[in-house]
């Protein structure tokens, strides 16, 4: 069936229907977007609710962060507002979002505040905007709010200008897929007027924001982020109608340009032009060149002229192409209206020689009368196009030329072959049939050899037909005038029948290019998606690279430390410095770059999305392929596949190792659980027989006491080792929680040292506590356990006689503990893996240990909410600290009914 023109696709037509429905069907979007807190969000939100409740639509407020100002909460009168779910956190009521409530009132449109919040741990989602989400799927409206740092495209950006990092972000998708997105915008002086005023945070909250986020700077940079985030989404949205709008004309929302190069812009001339212009106009600029089959019989160095200009045109910012299409106009305009380009800039002579240049300007201006366009003057006024002006180092490589005549030779055989055919049989055929087997022979030379042999044995079969077939013969003669019209007939047909040929070959030769770099794209892909190993995957790689580019290739890859490994002996010449900072700064050299281009080869950085995984070696046989830039995409494809693949094999071996590390710390864990508890029974009746045998030698004073007293010491350091081993079984099942109390820590000390006593008799022990020492909320057993496990790691690794101390501070909003000595100190460079389990400073050591005691302070520490560190000391020995965060005690009535806090007076250093 004909396909009639501008008829809509089918196909698309149904996706585009389906898509409707399922649009239909989920609930509607709408995202208040702000550049920082403070501008009005939530405030905008819910006035907007406020009018929409008033024309009779069910607002629901699901959950709304006032956080304490009194005119965003007067908002809330008269709107219903869902309770609250309640949620267990550390053994703490906090409230949620209930989403299952929501669900089940479905109003017409709910209200949910903060869209980047990150959910309470036994929430259905940890994420609230996946709870948007699931609404939105029940077919539920949904208002929210955003501030544009949490965008996860831009958290970095936000990060590096305000020195703060947000860890609360929400995907890019989940805004761009917003139905509607509401910019709330406050110039950063009145921000920070609503700051001073204490209409976005508390006193004490703002002072500090002032000093760090809400400096004028950062709100500046932000408002701009903001602005330029919701533009991109605006001419996202535009693109999509444009495309969908009959016609596709060009919508001149932007400025934008559109080069086309032709062969005589091989001076930069043009491109410099439309590089000013594009700087002036701040517009986004292209610039393409379109290979029809007339401009492919150009010479190799005006071919090699027009690369360098487009890859000039690169250099300077512009979006590069080479098409090829049997039509100009229709490719250029069919690329300008693919990505809305408002405006063309062709180059113009004084004196044009090449007719068809001018036809191409005045087809454009007739057929896009939406696009403006502009000529440039090109350099030179001889007329002549400045073949010679390429520079040395841009030549490309000469190619070698297949000699044409024989092409021609062959045809002219053809001709005369059909004539030698024909002759016996015209007594037979009628003028008509002969004129047929001639045109057959113009379609197969067409076909077969292009369009110069097709003209030549087009005007030969005339001649012929005419000498051999038509009366009188033998000469060329015309005994009736109506000859000479069939004679023009068939050599009009004929060039015509050899000129859409030649065409369609010219065409098929294209289309079998572009399907043969996708099969090899498809083979390459599926080939490295098996390879097992980093050495599968480099062959793979240099056998598709060379066959596709007819160039020797090599993938070199990293060691432990970061240096390339020599590839193949076999590979091309690899500059070893060249290649190694190409891996270092991830940005290509060699060849067609701006990193060394008189090199010999090109050198490209395997570029996976975690980091570099390698680089890519090209030495191609023909520079000329590399310059371009379809070619270069394809090259630049291949090593994007390349270092997925190995990136793909990175993530297994690393998979695969951490399942045989948590299977081998199940089983280490299970065998040290069962042992701690066999273990525990015979050591405590252990260290009650010794302390019993020491107690009756002691009183009858008999000689072996002091053998009796080390046997209880012994007995009581095994103890605490399987204590430690039983402990580190129970916090690594993940089921022990901290009982916080309200803690005085000069009693924990206490007990520490109490427990410690037979072993710190041999170490000065010094103590350093504040009179006015806060309390802490903590487990008493667990951080006596980490005091415990500190002081006795100091005892250990020190000779005897050393000094300890324990020295307390307040540090801010956090409690400081810090176990000193001034012992031999930490192995520099291991401060960080002592903290790890089974870890000792000092692997062979006569020292009893296995490497838990500062595992187990960590692990509890951790589960606090504080932070522990081992240093060195700069006077000598080492330092471990620990810091517990503090908070507001409980208020108690205390002697004469006013309020105090638990703890307050005067306390007791232990010393």
């Amino acid at each position: 069936m004909t396909e009639v023109p501008g008829r809509p696709d089918p196909d698309a037509l149904l996706r585009q229907v389906t898509a409707d429905e399922a649009a239909a069907r989920r609930g509607k979007l709408k995202i208040f977007f702000g550049a920082a807190p403070g501008v009005g969000k939530t405030y905008a939100m819910l006035a907007a609710a406020g009018q929409a409740h008033a024309q009779g639509v069910d607002v629901v407020v699901g959950l709304v962060e006032t956080h304490g100002r009194p005119e965003t909460q007067a908002l809330l009168d008269g709107l219903e507002i869902l309770p609250r779910k309640p949620v267990q956190h550390h053994q703490r009521a906090l409230t949620e979002f209930d989403l299952d409530a929501a669900l089940e009132r479905r109003p017409a449109l709910l209200l949910v505040d903060e869209l980047a919040h990150s959910n309470l741990p036994g929430c259905r989602h940890p994420k609230r905007w996946q709870d948007v989400e699931e609404l939105l799927a029940a077919g539920i409206n949904v208002w929210t709010t955003l501030n544009v740092q949490h965008l996860e495209s831009l958290n970095d950006v936000v990060g590096g200008i305000t020195g703060v990092r947000v860890w609360e972000t929400v995907s890019d998708r989940v805004f761009d897929a917003a139905d509607e997105v509401a910019l709330v915008d406050l110039p950063p002086d009145d921000l920070l007027t609503r700051l001073k005023e204490g209409k976005v945070y508390l006193p004490e909250q703002a002072a500090r924001a002032a000093e760090h986020f809400f400096r004028r700077g950062n709100l500046i940079a932000l408002r701009d982020l903001a602005l330029r985030r919701t533009a991109e989404r605006v001419d996202a949205q535009m693109q999509g109608a444009r495309l969908a709008t009959p016609g596709s004309q060009v919508w001149a929302t932007s400025e934008s340009l559109l080069v086309c190069l032709g062969p005589g812009d091989t001076d930069g001339k043009l491109v410099r032009t439309a590089a000013r212009l594009a700087s002036r106009l701040n517009a986004h600029w292209h610039a393409i060149y379109i290979e029809t089959p007339r401009l492919q019989r150009l010479p190799e160095a005006q071919r090699g002229a027009i690369l360098a200009m487009l890859r000039l045109a690169q250099e300077m910012g512009a979006e590069t192409a080479v098409l090829a299409a049997p039509d100009l106009v229709d490719a250029a305009l069919d690329y300008a209206r693919e990505r809305n380009l408002g405006k063309i800039v062709i180059g113009r002579r004084a004196r044009p020689q090449r007719r068809w240049w001018g036809q191409f300007m005045r087809r454009l201006g007739e057929r896009a009368p939406d696009i403006d366009l502009i000529a440039v003057a090109r350099g030179g006024d001889d007329g002549r196009p400045p073949q010679r002006r390429v520079a040395v180092d841009d030549a490309p490589a000469p190619r070698i030329a297949k000699a044409i005549w024989p092409r021609y030779v062959a045809a002219a055989l053809l001709c005369l072959g059909i004539t030698a055919l024909a002759a016996p049989l015209r007594h037979y055929l009628e003028l008509t049939n002969i004129v047929m087997l001639f045109l057959l022979g113009v379609v197969l030379v067409a076909f077969r050899w292009g369009r110069g042999p097709a003209v030549l044995i087009a005007v030969l079969s005339v001649a012929l037909f005419d000498f051999f077939f038509v009366p009188p013969h033998l000469t060329f003669a015309v005994s009736d005038a109506q000859y000479l019209l069939t004679f023009a007939v068939m050599l009009i047909v004929g060039l015509a029948i050899g000129h859409l040929t030649a065409l369609l070959r010219y065409q098929a030769r294209i289309a079998g290019h572009r399907e043969e770099r996708i099969r090899n794209l498809y083979q390459m892909a599926k080939a490295l998606a098996s390879a097992l190993s980093e050495s599968q995957v480099a062959a793979i790689s240099d056998r598709f690279v060379e066959a596709s580019f007819r160039a020797q290739a090599t993938v070199l890859l990293p060691d432990a430390a970061g240096k390339l490994l020599p590839g193949d002996i076999q590979a091309p010449t690899v500059d070893v410095a060249v290649a190694q900072w190409c891996f270092d700064h991830g940005e290509p050299a060699g060849i067609g770059t701006d990193t060394l281009p008189a090199a010999s080869a090109a050198y490209l950085p395997l570029k996976a999305p975690v980091g570099v995984r390698g680089v890519l070696v090209v030495a191609p046989s023909h520079p000329r392929l590399l310059h371009i830039p379809e070619q270069r995409r394809l090259l630049d494809t291949y090593a994007a596949l390349i270092a997925m693949a190995l990136e793909r094999l990175h993530f297994v071996t690393e998979a695969h190792g951490s399942q045989l590390g948590a299977e081998s710390e199940r089983l280490r864990s299970s065998l040290l659980a069962a042992l701690s508890h066999d273990l525990r029974t015979p050591l405590t009746a252990l260290v009650g027989l010794a302390d019993t045998l020491t107690l009756q030698l002691l009183a009858v004073q008999a000689p072996e006491s002091e053998t009796a007293a080390a046997i209880r010491d012994q007995a009581l350091r095994t103890s605490r080792l399987v204590d430690n081993l039983l402990e580190m079984a129970r916090l690594q099942s993940g089921t022990v929680q901290p009982r916080k109390d309200w803690l005085a820590l000069e009693e924990l000390i206490g007990a520490a040292i109490k427990a410690l006593e037979p072993s710190l008799a041999g170490h000065p022990l010094q103590t350093d506590l504040p009179a006015d020492l806060p309390l802490v909320q903590g487990d008493a057993v667990m951080l006596e356990r980490v005091l415990v496990n500190l002081i006795d790691n100091a005892i250990k690794y020190t000779p005897p006689g050393t000094p300890l101390g324990i020295t307390v501070r307040t540090q801010g909003d956090a409690l400081e503990v810090a176990v000193w000595d001034e012992g031999p100190g930490l192995p520099i460079g291991q401060e960080r893996i002592l903290f790890e389990r089974f870890a000792r400073g000092q692997r062979e050591s006569a020292i009893a240990g296995v490497g838990l005691g500062l595992a187990i302070c960590q692990a509890i520490v951790d589960a606090h909410g504080g932070r522990i560190r081992a240093e060195n000391r700069p006077a000598g020995g080492a330092r471990f600290v620990f810091t517990l965060p503090l908070t507001a005690p409980p208020a108690v009535p205390i002697e004469g009914g006013l309020p105090g806090h638990v703890g307050e007076g005067p306390s007791t250093a232990t010393s």
